[in-house]
């Protein structure tokens, strides 16, 4: 039985008289440093206290050897909290939660901000994955819970990089310490050299709307060398994504990505995927990264070198791949593509050439698989493309 109590930074803060019921009648408490400090003298004589470190594993085996255990946590425990950790490493167990306002809570109140659509993001210990999205969808608020080291100067950083500066940034520093606590406003620039205390926690302001292209036009990008010829363009880039169905799949795996185009549009249109890009040519990292920072879309993890050399069980499995570039090695590019393709994934192909449509059918067939759509495309005087589909 864990009975999780929420607690602010205030050492003089009220409790429940549930809570405090439930820490008169304990023998047994958990929780980090901080807490300890806070809360010792508060403890009943001859209590034990287990501290929450690193490794979890071997606090989850001491908490083992007690039926009941009072465990304090930062704020509402069921916020990103430790009350959700107890409840995977612990399924069978019973669990009474006391919460407290979280950080983001008692920022947006001193804001006087009614923060009901607010889209709240961990960077505590997490990736910054979630935070990406929220600013690709544009959200109006995002409340942003961080950590030592994404702290409010890297998450500035970060978001001028990729051109975010329409938000205003908010810091609440030591939030609930009548003696520490500091509320303060200012722009992302400000906020990449002001130096906050720890801990705080964000909430971001959108000022204008950025705005989203639906089809990025080819001109935009930069080029490999300038040539044009290099770059899906974008009616032909669109229909490889509706192709792919990308918005109801998790990992997409983009294959010869070159300027990054269709993984660029894949991340803009479907911010929720996980995009791994390969690229044989060295220069192609820099244009990946040149065109992700102009069009706003962090978060591709590129990858240079030949795909046919390069180990596919370090990346996390695709349930759509697009192969954009194949050097010849189709039949053998589609089977490695198979050994970690997960279930119902799908593989789209834009065909130049009949030799090239004939060459994917031969490798579809050879891996079990079938070509289940085709639509030939043309853009302005350019040759005419069959965009291919396998399943």
């Amino acid at each position: 039985m864990f009975k999780v109590i929420g607690i602010s930074d205030n050492p003089e803060q009220e409790l429940t008289r549930a809570a405090q019921e439930a820490i008169a009648h304990g023998k047994v408490f958990s929780g980090g440093k901080r807490h300890y400090e806070l809360m010792k003298s508060r403890l009943p004589q001859g209590a034990q206290w287990i501290g929450i470190t690193v490794p979890l594993s071997d606090v989850f085996r001491q908490y083992k050897g007690h039926r009941e255990i009072v465990v304090f946590a930062s704020g509402d425990p069921l916020f990103y909290g430790f009350a959700a950790t107890l409840q995977r490493e612990f399924p069978e167990a019973g669990i009474e939660v006391y919460p407290w306002f979280n950080s983001l809570q008692m920022l947006a109140h001193k804001m006087l901000l009614p923060y009901q659509d607010m889209r709240a993001v961990s960077l505590t210990g997490r990736a910054w994955k979630e935070f990406e999205n929220a600013l690709i969808r544009g959200e109006r608020l995002i409340g942003v819970l961080t950590d030592k080291t994404r702290t409010p100067q890297a998450i500035a950083a970060m978001m001028q990089e990729y051109g975010y500066v329409n938000y205003t940034i908010t810091i609440g520093e030591c939030m609930g310490n009548p003696d520490h606590e500091k509320v303060s406003t200012m722009t992302v620039a400000q906020a990449m050299s002001y130096d906050a205390a720890q801990p705080n926690c964000l909430i971001l302001q959108r000022t204008e709307s950025r705005g989203r292209l639906f089809g990025i036009p080819e001109e935009r990008f930069e080029l490999l060398d300038g040539r044009v010829n290099m770059i899906t363009k974008m009616p032909i880039r669109l229909a490889t994504l509706a192709a792919l169905e990308l918005g109801r799949r998790q990992s997409f795996w983009d294959i010869g990505f070159c300027t990054g185009s269709v993984s660029i549009e894949a991340r803009l249109q479907f911010p929720h995927l996980d995009i791994t890009a390969f690229e044989k040519r060295p220069q192609g990292l820099e244009l990946l990264l040149a065109n992700s920072r102009r069009f706003g879309a962090p978060g591709i993890n590129g990858v240079i070198g030949d795909f046919m050399e390069i180990a596919p069980n370090l990346y996390p499995a695709p349930d759509a791949v697009f192969i954009g570039g194949h050097g010849g090695y189709l039949a053998d590019m589609l089977k490695r593509i198979d050994s970690v393709l997960l279930p119902d994934g799908v593989i789209v192909f834009n065909s130049v050439s009949e030799e090239s449509a004939a060459a994917f059918r031969e490798g579809v067939e050879a891996i079990g698989r079938r070509v289940t759509g085709c639509t030939r495309m043309a853009v302005d005087e350019h040759n005419p493309i069959l965009i291919m589909r396998a399943e």
